[in-house]
């Protein structure tokens, strides 16, 4: 550190720019991927019906977050060319050339990116509701100052960085800690690999590891999420203290955070929530530059190697967020600690966690069709066949595949189905596309049985699935068991009002 200069983070800022604009390249294609099927104009809850609805008064209009399509009309045409701009742009800052120009061009690129992306999380309705959007929403915004390669990063922004990393993961250690007491007997993640939402290719493998270990394991997340963070701001002590030991203690508790983020990477699917927090952590690994400190004979324009104007912007965007931040830090420190918050309208300085509770088994919602206009409905097998996601748990024989940091949305909200929101309007609609083979709906599953035809009825029905053990592998081949709980959406078919 050397006052508004973080000379030794240029490396953390090549990481995090590039990596930053990588995961907004991927929001983008899943985006390009998945929005008009759910969102679109035809879609599962099209956005242009909420767009209707938030144009009939200036208050509705004010409970919707900032978006382009208030001010210009939705069509799925202007989505997919909103989503190539956002994908070409990702990629140039993903190359680095923006970062070739003066600070404000790349502040220019990243400010679209974040503008662009809110236009279609502010429209995107359940199927956008999870953390990690206004995570990147945050990220980009910040990722704005962080200046060019002709000069080091600006000091205040590198802070603002690490006090990102200190909400998140503080914060979902919090949400832990006072949340199921399964986090406090040491006991969550003897469930959490076989019932997170979308398992991958080793969470099988993790979930069948001893119990000492699965203790350790939550031992392990609560220093990560408690203590290391903190280690983050040791850099600071650099203005005062000579010498390496504040930046290694930062690097130090960089390296805690990344090292249990891999982990979660390799045990599951969380689209890019944990390459995400990779990417952030990085923001305190400083590498001595080995540039001399500037003279104080520079220009009275260039402060720190930074022109005035520049020193002026991220001065400004610090004590914004002092002023922002306030409702966040007092909500770290609440009994009634809210998640994944917002507590203003452009989704900056929010407040982070995830999985205060764990769930002790996993009902997986199956949805079947069959061609049999008169089948009966209750038979296991026989008539009905099943449609095969991509995420979700559906094939006995089927290893969970790895797909983040790919989102899939889909998946994911049938995930929550069980846990209470079985009755939601996109779901009801879903069985109605699937009645009618919707073919952008289909595209959305990994397995059709009907090949495209109309089945003539479908329903869902609730299953209980678990990891074999090894032996169960052994015998079957078979990576889950399950059995069959009820029935919770009874056969319907086309000109039904009901599910």
């Amino acid at each position: 550190m050397d006052g508004f200069a973080a000379v030794d983070f240029g490396f953390a800022r090549e990481v995090l720019q590039r990596g930053i604009a990588a995961l907004y390249l991927v929001g983008f294609v899943s985006t390009l991927n998945q929005f008009r099927a759910l969102l679109g104009e035809h879609g599962l809850l099209p956005a242009p019906e909420l767009l209707a609805w938030a144009g009939n008064s200036a208050r509705a209009r004010r409970l919707l977050r900032p978006t382009l399509f208030l001010r210009i009309r939705y069509t799925d045409r202007r989505l997919v060319a909103l989503c190539v701009a956002g994908i070409v742009l990702s990629a140039a800052l993903v190359v680095g050339l923006p970062q070739l120009a003066p600070p404000w061009v790349p502040m220019a690129c990243f400010l679209l990116l974040w503008l662009g992306y809110m236009s279609i999380s502010s429209i995107g309705q359940t199927f956008y509701g999870f953390g990690w959007e206004m995570l990147l929403l945050e990220a980009g915004f910040l990722a704005a100052f962080l200046g060019s390669a002709s000069e080091p990063p600006p000091t205040v922004v590198m802070v603002l960085f690490w006090w990102l990393v200190i909400r998140l993961e503080f914060g979902a250690g919090m949400i832990k800690i006072r949340g199921g007491s399964e986090w406090r007997d040491l006991t969550a993640l003897m469930y959490h690999h076989e019932t997170q939402p979308m398992p991958g290719p080793l969470s099988r493998q993790a979930h069948l590891l001893p119990r000492w270990f699965h203790r350790l394991e939550v031992v392990g997340n609560h220093v990560a999420q408690l203590a290391a963070p903190w280690l983050l701001l040791a850099p600071i002590l650099g203005l005062w203290i000579p010498g390496p030991v504040p930046a290694i203690i930062g690097a130090a508790g960089a390296g805690v955070v990344i090292a249990t983020q891999l982990w979660l990477v390799s045990t599951g699917n969380f689209a890019w929530l944990n390459w995400a927090t990779i990417v952030l952590a990085f923001s305190a690994v400083g590498i001595p530059s080995g540039s001399p400190r500037h003279a104080v004979t520079a220009p009275p324009w260039i402060i720190g190697g930074q022109w005035l104007p520049w020193v002026v912007v991220t001065t400004g965007v610090g004590a914004l967020y002092v002023w922002l931040s306030v409702p966040a830090v007092r909500n770290l420190f609440s009994r009634r600690q809210a998640m994944n918050a917002s507590f203003n309208r452009w989704q900056l300085a929010n407040a982070y966690g995830a999985f205060g509770t764990v769930t002790k088994e996993r009902i997986e919602i199956v949805v079947e069709g069959t061609m049999l206009p008169d089948a009966d409905p209750d038979p296991v097998g026989g008539q009905w066949r099943e449609y095969g996601f991509k995420g979700k748990p559906g094939d006995l024989h089927r290893v969970p595949a790895q797909f983040a940091p790919y989102h899939l949305r889909l998946d994911w909200l049938m995930w929550f189905l069980p846990l209470g929101r079985l009755y939601e309007d996109w779901f009801a609609m879903l069985l109605v596309r699937l009645l009618e083979a919707d073919p952008p709906t289909l595209r959305l599953l990994r397995h059709d049985p009907f090949d495209g035809a109309r089945p003539a009825q479908v329903r869902a029905v609730a299953y209980r699935y678990r990891f074999t053990t090894r032996a169960e592998h052994r015998e079957s081949g078979r990576v889950w068991v399950r059995d069959r709980r009820r029935v919770v959406a009874r056969p319907m078919s086309l000109g039904e009002d009901q599910v």
